[in-house]
């Protein structure tokens, strides 16, 4: 397996769809404005979060469970700035949509510039052969509030390629979050 890097990133963008819209080049500045940096890396691609988040709420007092999720835990908004409360933690969706090559295997990671803020993306894989807007979890750790900029890097994707076709894809197996297009909650 190796990892890909803006070369073949450029070309299966292009040629076969993978992300859509894609960057080409890494974006740091919008109309005189610094931004949290997106587009093509040098081994990756750095992700944009869209307008639509979900803010984790407590007022239901319910539990969290994966199995019977209470939708109603959480507040949707639409916004520039999402303010994720202390301790808590919201979902967002990449503007990007992906579509992954049947050799590749995708990690999404957080960047930097928001963990050195205690802003964590949860770390999630993309199967081959899956596609759709990628669901992300921001957590903030600090006993204050954080802010998500939307429309800016928050995520970095990073493509591994087997030198092998996997035998069952994503796809073959008509998994859950195929083809997912807005915040996804958590499904079984």
């Amino acid at each position: 397996m190796s990892i890909k890097s803006d070369k073949w990133i450029r070309r299966m963008a292009e040629q076969q769809g993978m992300i859509e819209p894609y960057e080409p080049g890494q974006v740091k500045l919008r109309e005189g404005n610094k931004l949290v940096s997106y587009g093509t890396s040098s081994y990756g691609y750095d992700v944009r979060c869209a307008r639509e988040f979900k803010i984790f709420t407590n007022i239901n007092s319910t539990i969290v469970d994966p199995k019977a999720f209470d939708p109603t835990s959480f507040v949707d908004i639409e916004a520039d700035v999402c303010i994720i409360p202390p301790n808590s933690f919201a979902l967002a969706r990449t503007v990007e949509y992906f579509r992954i090559p049947r050799k590749v295997l995708t990690i999404c990671l957080g960047k930097s510039t928001y963990a050195r803020c205690g802003i964590i993306v949860n770390v999630t894989p993309l199967e081959p052969e899956w596609e759709g807007h990628v669901t992300l979890e921001f957590s903030n750790t600090t006993p204050l509030p954080a802010k998500i900029y939307a429309n800016e890097g928050v995520a970095q994707m990073l493509f591994l390629e087997s030198d092998e076709e996997c035998e069952t894809s994503y796809k073959d197996r008509g998994g859950k979050y195929q083809g997912q297009q807005g915040v996804t909650l958590p499904r079984t």
